[in-house]
C-alpha cells in the first residue's frame, strides 16, 4: 500500500493556494480545477499537486441529491440560510463549505504505478493526521452515522466527525479531496443539511437512502482540541509539511498554458448543473 512518505520524499511538487483568492468564486471552478489537474498531472505535464480551496456559504450536493423529489423546496430553505448550491462532479452527498471549512486536493498520476482506490484515501488520512498531530493518534477513519456525506473514510475523534474525503479520477489522475471542518459549529452546518434534506423529501419514500442527519454528531476541528484553530493555521501547516517532506515544492497558480483547459473542463460543469438543477 502507497503511504504518505512514498508519495512525497524526494519529489518535487506543486502548491496551488486558493484559500483565500477563491473565496468569492463559484466552487465550481474549484471542482474545474481539479478535473484540469487530474488530466495535467495524469499525462507528466504537471508535478504532483496540492491545492487548497475555500468557498463562502455554499453546499456542495451529490449526484444523487438533485434527484430528491422536492429538490427546489430544500434548495430555497438553504438559501433562506444564505447558502447557494451546485452538483459536484464527484461522489458522495451534501456538503457545507465556507469561510471556517479547508478543502484539500492532492492530486497525483498513477500512470507509471497503479494506485487503488483505499490507498488513495490512506494517503489522505494520513497527510489530515500530520497536519494535526496533537490529536493524530486519536484521528479515526469509518462511516460516522448521523453525519452529513458519510462515508468509510469520515474522519472524527472519539465518534465526532470533522472531515470527509472523496476521490476523482480522470486520465490517469487521481484527486484525493477532503473537506475539513476548521472553524465554527460542526452541529450548526449539520442542522443546515438536516433541514435540506427535510424539506426536499417531505416524506417520501425513495430508492435511495438518504441520511438521517444527527448533528451532534459533527464537530469542528477547533472543537475538538477545545482551542481556536484556523483555516490559515492549517494551510501554513500543509506548507511546512510539504516543505518538510519534499525535495522542492513550486508555488504556483493557474498558468497560461492551462487556461485553455481549465475553460473546458469549467464549462463542462458548468452545463452538467444547469442540466441537474434548472
Amino acid at each position: 500500500m502507497s503511504n504518505i512518505r512514498e508519495i512525497f520524499e524526494n519529489k518535487e511538487w506543486r502548491f496551488w493556494d486558493q484559500s483565500i483568492s477563491g473565496r468569492a468564486r463559484s466552487a465550481l471552478e474549484s471542482f474545474a480545477a481539479d478535473d484540469m489537474l487530474c488530466e495535467l498531472v495524469g499525462k507528466g505535464m504537471s508535478f504532483p499537486t496540492i491545492r487548497t480551496w475555500v468557498h463562502e456559504n455554499t453546499v456542495v450536493l451529490g449526484i444523487q441529491d438533485h434527484r430528491l423529489p422536492h429538490i427546489e423546496a430544500g434548495r430555497e430553505v438553504l438559501n433562506q440560510h444564505g447558502y447557494q448550491s451546485i452538483v459536484r462532479n464527484s461522489g458522495g452527498l451534501a456538503v457545507v463549505l465556507d469561510s471556517g471549512v479547508l478543502n484539500i486536493s492532492l492530486v497525483v498520476s498513477e500512470k507509471n504505478k497503479a494506485i487503488d482506490i483505499n490507498a488513495g484515501y490512506d494517503i489522505m488520512v494520513e497527510f489530515v493526521r500530520n497536519l494535526f498531530p496533537q490529536i493524530a493518534k486519536r484521528i479515526q477513519a469509518y462511516e460516522i452515522v448521523g453525519s452529513y456525506c458519510p462515508g468509510s473514510y469520515d474522519l472524527s475523534v472519539n465518534g465526532k466527525k470533522f472531515a470527509g474525503i472523496s476521490q476523482r479520477r480522470l486520465r490517469h489522475g487521481i484527486a484525493v479531496q477532503v473537506y475539513l471542518c476548521i472553524e465554527g459549529s460542526g452541529a450548526e452546518r449539520a442542522a443546515y443539511i438536516r433541514e435540506f434534506y427535510e424539506k426536499a423529501l417531505q416524506g417520501e419514500q425513495t430508492k435511495f437512502i438518504y441520511p438521517d442527519i444527527m448533528p451532534d454528531v459533527m464537530r469542528s476541528v477547533s472543537e475538538i482540541m477545545g482551542q481556536s484553530v484556523t483555516v490559515q493555521d492549517t494551510v501554513f501547516n500543509a506548507q511546512r509539511l510539504m516543505n518538510d517532506m519534499m525535495q522542492n515544492v513550486q508555488r504556483t497558480s493557474l498558468q497560461p498554458s492551462e487556461t485553455d483547459l481549465y475553460l473546458y473542463y469549467l464549462t463542462r460543469i458548468v452545463e452538467r448543473n444547469k442540466k441537474y438543477l434548472g
